[in-house]
């Protein structure tokens, strides 16, 4: 148990990491992506956000208060959110299939995916992430893992409108009526 209480978060993102590796080896052809430009605009801010969840030496002792008391409560809560979202993302990914792609980008014979998860959510990946780095948030209890999930759901709402302006652009009145009836990010809230 003591080891699951110093490794079980950091052990279910290696978990993660790992299949987000393998699966990406049976993707679509691109046929066109973003400027490196717009990808950094949320590429940078979610390096600093996994630098800020992964180290508290970097960090430092001004981002590494404790804001939340550590304790099993909110090391399970934590671990339950952790887990439940890393299998939300997971489901979107699967979803996806060959149309997946770790920058924006539109790929041959690309479809809008609207099963699974998408039927709840139009980005369940990111909805899934942002839940599990909550998790992580909540476990670790600290500012600096606050302030990560804040750079993340900046990072996220920049990636979004970019995709959506590709897929609009892609599926033109069948992604604007999937826009109308699915929201971005929480299920049952049509304007987030």
């Amino acid at each position: 148990m003591q080891f699951f209480y110093h490794y079980g978060i950091t052990t279910l993102w290696l978990i993660w990491g790992l299949y987000w590796l393998a699966a990406s080896f049976s993707v679509k052809a691109v046929r066109r992506q973003e400027a490196v430009p717009s990808r950094l605009s949320h590429m940078l801010p979610l390096a600093l956000a996994a630098v800020l969840l992964s180290s508290r030496r970097i960090a430092g002792p001004y981002l590494c208060v404790s804001l939340l008391p550590h304790t099993l409560i909110t090391f399970w809560v934590g671990v339950v959110l952790v887990a439940v979202g890393i299998v939300f993302s997971i489901a979107g990914r699967v979803c996806l299939g060959g149309n997946w792609s770790g920058t924006v980008t539109l790929k041959e014979n690309h479809e809008l995916v609207r099963r699974g998860p998408y039927r709840l959510v139009r980005h369940p990946i990111y909805t899934g992430l942002l839940f599990g780095v909550l998790g992580t948030a909540i476990a670790q209890g600290e500012l600096r893992s606050l302030l990560a999930l804040a750079l993340i759901a900046v990072a996220f709402l920049r990636k979004i409108g970019i995709e959506e302006s590709f897929l609009t652009e892609e599926f033109g009145n069948s992604y604007e009526r999937y826009r109308s009836e699915v929201p971005a990010l929480i299920p049952f809230l049509r304007q987030i």
